[in-house]
């Protein structure tokens, strides 16, 4: 296993990974995504992706983790964890005081085991 930050990604790397991972996911020019991010992270191994994590930021004290993944066949060893870390470290590597995520209820005990603390915070939906 090989984790690496901003490694090389192309779409069709991550469409891959994200039809194993998400059910309903849909082909992706994720060139945008790309362009605005602060850092990736991502894990390889034997040469295919099998984890994800994306970074972006305000360009100031705050950056924001998005869409995590770990392919299922290398779920419950670690590696999302391991992932998360290092987008932390790397994100406070580039100037970032905070660390922020958004998650659903199911996933509180993985962040806290990321180091996450639980706050309030506000969600506005604008579609």
């Amino acid at each position: 296993m090989v984790l690496a930050v901003d490694a090389e990604l192309t779409s069709d790397a991550l469409d891959t990974l994200f039809h194993a991972s998400w059910p309903g996911h849909r082909d992706t020019d994720f060139t945008a995504v790309f362009a605005r991010r602060l850092l990736h992270v991502t894990a390889w191994r034997d040469g295919r992706l099998v984890g994800y994590v994306n970074v972006v930021g305000d360009g100031g004290a705050h950056a924001f983790l998005l869409d995590t993944t770990v392919h299922p066949g290398e779920r419950r060893r670690g590696l999302g964890v391991a992932l998360v870390r290092e987008a932390a470290e790397a994100a406070r590597g580039r100037g970032a005081h905070w660390l922020h995520v958004d998650h659903e209820p199911h996933l509180a005990a993985f962040y806290e085991q990321c180091g996450f603390k639980p706050t309030a915070a506000g969600l506005l939906a604008l579609r």
